[in-house]
Parts: structure tokens; C-alpha cells; sequence
């Protein structure tokens, strides 16, 4: 298998994460240039069918692109350690958590740092008032996150799950447009500060 990735993209940080917690070494890693416009090649478009990364090629040529989508996969390949969800109720928490963190810190925190950062200025036409509304978004979203977070140690389960991945690199993407977890949010720190410290938060930058 081959994955396609590129390392200025928090989504792609997502499946390096995930392939870090289970130990994935055996899958080959193409680095694809967002800024010269690899990703929009003919030969890539080919591949995925949308100028998107991560991509995931299998080794029968298939190819599928979304971050989750390729984690899910690669977790029925490489079951352990568990991160989709052990039974029917877990995994429906889980996805539901999961979910949480992508729309409600993970896209608007993205959208912050595109509006935002001078460097983006390449990739998309920046509206400040788009990335200001977004922010407040994600900091009245993580008052949820703290509140769960105050009974339990993860967000989703009892052990760190997909959830808790896709959280932790936006907020950790969002430092790009100098977004930081506000003072009050004790119970955020606490768990972002045991991510970061994680060994494959190193894996995954």
C-alpha cells in the first residue's frame, strides 16, 4: 500500500497519528507538494478522483481519500490497539465524539488558520471575518469538550480512541493562527498537554 501525504496538512497528521499508535510501518509514505500543486497533477487526479490528501492506494490499485475513511480501514487491517470501538455501544460513542471534533473544533479551527495565515494567502482568497467567526466557534465548542473531559480522562472512552487524535492535531494545527486553549479550560489543557506527549504526536508532525 501507499500512502499519499503531505506534511503542512493537519488531515494527513491524522492517518501518520493513527499509524503510529498501532505501530504501522510497512506502508509506503509518497509526500505529495500542496504548494507546487502536486496534488492537482493529472497522474494524482487520476488516482483519488479530487485534489485531496491523505490519499490511500491499496495494493489492488484502489485508491480512497478522507482521513477517516483510511483510518477505518486501516484499522480493520491492524486491529489493535482498539481506536474505532470495541462493541456496537462504544462505537457509536466514539463516532459520535469523533464527529464532535471534526465539525464542531476540527473544521472551523482549519478554516481559522486559512482565512488567517499570510502563507495561505497562496491557497485560498482570505476572508477575516470568516476565520474571526470561526475561532469564536471553536472556543465556545471546546467548553463542551471541557466538560466531558472533567469526567474522563480521553474524550471518547476509558483509552485514547480517533476521537481524541482528530481533536488534538486541530487544536495543535490552530497554534498557526495563534489560537490557544483559553485559561479557563483546565480540563482541555490537561489532556492536550498528555497528547502532545504522546510518542506519535511526534510520529505524526
Amino acid at each position: 500500500m501507499k500512502l499519499y501525504d503531505s506534511r503542512r496538512a493537519p488531515n494527513p497528521r491524522r492517518v501518520r497519528w493513527f499509524m503510529a499508535e498501532k505501530g504501522i510501518t510497512d506502508i509506503e509514505v509518497i509526500d505529495v507538494d500542496l504548494f507546487k500543486g502536486e496534488h492537482r497533477a493529472a497522474d494524482y487526479l487520476a488516482k483519488t478522483g479530487a485534489p485531496n490528501v491523505p490519499a490511500l492506494e491499496m495494493d489492488d490499485g484502489t485508491t480512497i481519500t478522507e482521513s477517516l475513511a483510511i483510518c477505518r480501514y486501516l484499522e480493520s487491517l491492524y486491529p489493535e490497539p482498539n481506536l474505532f470501538g470495541r462493541d456496537p455501544k462504544e462505537t457509536a460513542i466514539i463516532e459520535m465524539w469523533t464527529r464532535r471534533a471534526e465539525m464542531l473544533i476540527g473544521t472551523p479551527l482549519m478554516m481559522a488558520v486559512r482565512h488567517s495565515h499570510p502563507a495561505l494567502a497562496a491557497l485560498e482568497t482570505q476572508v477575516p471575518e470568516v476565520a474571526q467567526t470561526n475561532r469564536q466557534g471553536a472556543e465556545r465548542a471546546l467548553k463542551l469538550f471541557d466538560r466531558r473531559l472533567a469526567e474522563s480522562p480521553f474524550i471518547a472512552a476509558d483509552r485514547l480512541t480517533i476521537a481524541d487524535i482528530v481533536a488534538a492535531i486541530s487544536i495543535d494545527f490552530a497554534r498557526m493562527a495563534k489560537f490557544k486553549i483559553p485559561d479557563e479550560m483546565t480540563h482541555v489543557r490537561r489532556w492536550y498537554d498528555a497528547m502532545m506527549a504522546r510518542p506519535a504526536a511526534g510520529a505524526g508532525v
